[in-house]
């Protein structure tokens, strides 16, 4: 069984936690004791850890992700860790060089016994663009032409000619070689239809959204599977969570989720799963508690439920 397949099985919910391993306030998180942190999540059963791409710290965004470049955040974590899947949430594609981010996936693929899960996304925060001088209008555009650039480099001295980042003629060959096809979720729409997801992805990365629009989206989603004659491609979500110590206490919203004991996150993850949703990705930046008691608490009383 690949680490793809052991994070999304068709009728199936399993879950992940984002780095950082942290509750905090503010953009910027204080990164310690991570190493230690992801080592308990892999024990305890948690079946990703995933790592965002975040450039640049926008004070007006609020949060600057794990601060370390992700493919080198990765590997050290990985040097920490034994099979976990090493998952990207997301690697922003329109602002690194597609030559650049394939090598990356290949060197980490064979050095980590081929653990990495690639999401990626064009980006939610317009400001970082003039810093690369990319154009926003082409976000769309910079996307598609890196993905497929991407897919190009995976064969033998490959022929691509791509009109924002460059030619290869079949004289020159991309190193490491990793002949496995790495899993390519696209998050969000990333400027594309979901016809387009469907036929090129491997699966679809969403936000948390309420019951009815959740059921709108998966339906949306099977829609363009079928359309594209694909029985099942796996659908993941992130999703915030606060812990309470009382493990029956009621929900309460917080930004992109809510604050609960342990039952009600259990029901709640049970619905995700009866509407087809496969991998949910848990992000403890709004906790009240520190994260360490939180990953315990849902490692103890909520993963297995879900393995």
């Amino acid at each position: 069984m690949t680490i793809f397949h052991k994070i999304a099985t068709k009728g199936k919910l399993t879950l992940g936690l984002v780095f950082p391993l942290e509750a905090y306030t503010g953009s910027i998180a204080k990164m310690e004791n991570q190493e230690q942190l992801a080592k308990r999540v892999e024990k305890l059963g948690f079946r990703a850890l995933w790592f965002r791409d975040v450039p640049f710290n926008d004070p007006n965004f609020g949060d600057a992700g794990q601060l370390y470049d992700p493919w080198i955040y990765m590997t050290h974590i990985m040097n920490h860790t034994k099979e976990i899947a090493l998952a990207t949430g997301s690697i922003i594609l329109p602002l690194r060089h597609p030559v650049h981010t394939a090598k990356s996936i290949n060197s980490l693929q064979i050095l980590s016994n081929e653990r990495l899960v690639l999401g990626v996304a064009s980006g939610d925060r317009p400001i970082e663009y003039p810093a690369f001088n990319q154009h926003l209008e082409n976000k769309s555009e910079l996307f598609r032409d890196s993905f497929h650039y991407i897919k190009a480099l995976q064969g033998s001295f490959p022929h691509y000619t791509s009109k924002f980042y460059g030619t290869t003629n079949g004289e020159i060959d991309l190193l490491p070689k990793y002949y496995q096809k790495t899993p390519m979720l696209v998050t969000g729409h990333s400027g594309q239809s979901l016809d387009w997801i469907a036929e090129q992805s491997d699966g679809w990365l969403y936000y948390p959204r309420d019951f009815n629009t959740l059921q709108l989206v998966m339906q949306q989603w099977r829609q363009a599977l079928s359309k594209n004659e694909q029985d099942w491609k796996p659908f993941m979500q992130s999703l915030y969570v606060d812990i309470t110590k009382d493990s029956n206490a009621r929900p309460t919203t917080i930004h992109l989720g809510f604050k609960s004991g342990t039952d009600y996150l259990n029901s709640h993850l049970k619905l995700l799963e009866s509407y087809g949703v496969n991998h949910v990705m848990l992000n403890l930046k709004y906790g009240s508690r520190s994260a360490e008691e939180m990953i315990e608490e849902i490692g103890e009383k909520v993963v297995p439920n879900f393995s």
